[in-house]
């Protein structure tokens, strides 16, 4: 659950961030994101990958703590 609003909130600012970007490269002043439908879709596809990241981090983080304490498994 936490993942969930962590990965919404991150990528709602991912938004801006990548928005930010393509107007320092481009040299826009603004940019048009054509509705609320392009807009939705950007941050669906933003929270996809900020949840990806953290479920892949937290499984990282709990593979890591086993070895930590010696609990390798040697089952291979």
């Amino acid at each position: 659950m936490i993942r969930m609003a962590v990965a919404g909130v991150v990528g709602f600012i991912l938004i801006f961030v990548e928005a930010m970007i393509v107007m320092y490269f481009k040299g826009y002043q603004t940019i048009e994101f054509g509705g609320l439908v392009p807009f939705i879709n950007i941050w669906a596809m933003n929270f996809f990958l900020v949840f990806s990241f953290l479920t892949q981090l937290t499984n990282w983080y709990e593979n890591r703590e086993g070895f930590e304490k010696g609990e390798e498994d040697n089952s291979f």
